[in-house]
């Protein structure tokens, strides 16, 4: 566990937060498609890990309220990106699933960030790339705490 009274630690961690936020943002900037929000990509990703989901379940998995959700819910199926349908067992709700539209944008999104960082990467020598290889599942953990 990191301490927060210790000097190395307390950098380390300011160095990781840093250096996420800076690399997120870089990454915002490699979008297909500039008329989606973050916010509606980051739903159409939730949709492609999990399948479909209510409206509630996406809210409480993008830590946003239920009606800004239903909001975005309804700005992505105006641009065919999402499809609502009943619920197969309780018929009050719906379940969002995204189009194969959606699908296909989510995949070049990949595509176009994934080479963009390897560009990155690739100005790496090898022991800090094998160092980031094996850091990544630990990035990963970290993001789904």
């Amino acid at each position: 566990m990191p301490d927060l009274t210790h000097g190395d630690d307390v950098a380390a961690v300011n160095s990781l937060r840093s250096a996420v936020m800076r690399l997120s943002r870089r990454l915002k900037h490699q979008r297909v498609d500039e008329s989606l929000s973050p916010t509606e990509m980051s739903v159409l990703g939730t949709l492609a890990r999990c399948g479909t989901a209510t409206p509630g379940e996406l809210a409480r998995k993008e830590h946003v309220q239920p009606p800004s959700m239903t909001r975005i819910v309804a700005l992505l199926e105006a641009k065919g990106l999402v499809k609502l349908e009943p619920h197969p067992e309780d018929r009050r709700q719906k379940v969002v699933t995204q189009t194969e539209r959606a699908e296909a944008m989510l995949d070049e999104s990949r595509r176009k960030r994934n080479a963009w960082l390897a560009g990155l990467v690739e100005g790496l020598d090898e022991d800090d790339w094998a160092k980031l290889r094996e850091a990544a599942p630990v990035l990963e953990k970290l993001a789904h705490l």
